[in-house]
């Protein structure tokens, strides 16, 4: 993964997060732009790489505002597409003991339309760079567009990209199991690295083990697959490099929003410096240890 660009590709929100006062706090957030956001923290005084992400956005205040907020933070929006009849999706968290519940309001999101021109993809995607998208990119667009994203990454792979899939299941988001595995499927077929967490993997393939979701999602084609696994022991397996299993430092946490975000970021912005496997692994871990103990996905380091 020795390439200076990380573009991801998703659905940025509205997050209503809760203060620990009995108040709620307005922030941005979502899955694959929490972990540019940390990407960019990682990569923080080393201008020679780049942090980038794909959505598309309507043009009301909140809109702006959310693009200010990216390019106060470093995120480039160069391919932020914006649409005038759409505006961005917003969701409500909620904590009991650490574990977080989400309400979401996202049906008119501009950002299901991110995939809507081939063409443009093909565009934001060309070069030598890290792609990486996840199971809600997917499931909140339509079968059309996810077949447009799914396509375009495979054609940027075959020119040189790096793609990177966290499987990243949420199943209310989709129209029903099947369709839920038939579209991870497809998309792990076009992936050179795999970022899935094993309790999810569990209740919807049925793993018994993390060993089962790598060997799974080796064999559809993956490069990489790391099994994150919360609080336990997780399994990574890299081609060249074999298995390895590795437990987290235990932490008591606040709020478990973007561990496995943050994770990804501290893992994926390692391996763009030339870590082996293992020193990636304990940079993602590092990172997302110090995430679960703050609330919020958004937190300073």
């Amino acid at each position: 993964m020795k390439t200076k660009t990380l573009l991801t590709i998703g659905e940025c929100m509205v997050e209503m997060a809760p203060d620990g006062h009995g108040k709620y706090a307005m922030n941005f957030a979502g899955d694959t732009l929490n972990t540019a956001w940390y990407a960019k923290r990682c990569l923080a005084g080393q201008d020679d790489y780049a942090v980038r992400y794909l959505t598309t956005v309507g043009t009301d205040g909140i809109s702006d505002k959310m693009l200010d907020f990216l390019d106060t933070s470093g995120v480039e929006t160069t391919y932020v597409s914006r649409t005038s009849d759409r505006t961005v999706g917003l969701y409500m968290i909620q904590l009991a003991n650490g574990e977080r519940s989400f309400a979401y309001w996202r049906d008119n999101s501009a950002a299901k339309l991110l995939a809507a021109d081939p063409s443009a993809l093909d565009a934001a995607f060309s070069g030598d760079q890290i792609l990486l998208f996840s199971g809600i990119t997917l499931a909140i667009l339509s079968p059309e567009h996810r077949q447009n994203l799914i396509d375009a990454l495979a054609r940027a792979r075959s020119q040189g990209a790096q793609v990177v899939f966290d499987t990243n299941i949420r199943p209310r988001l989709w129209e029903n199991p099947e369709a839920t595995k038939l579209w991870l499927s497809k998309a792990a077929s076009i992936a050179d690295v795999m970022l899935p967490s094993f309790d999810e993997e569990e209740e919807m393939f049925g793993d018994t083990k993390p060993q089962d979701t790598a060997l799974r999602y080796r064999d559809l084609g993956a490069h990489t697959v790391i099994v994150k696994n919360g609080a336990h022991e997780m399994y990574a397996w890299s081609q060249g490099e074999g298995g390895i299993s590795i437990s987290p430092e235990p932490v008591t946490p606040v709020d478990s929003t973007a561990a496995g975000d943050s994770f990804n970021a501290g893992y994926i912005t390692a391996r763009m410096q030339g870590a082996n496997l293992e020193d990636a692994l304990r940079a993602g871990m590092t990172l997302s240890a110090q995430v679960v103990q703050h609330r919020g996905a958004l937190v300073a380091l």
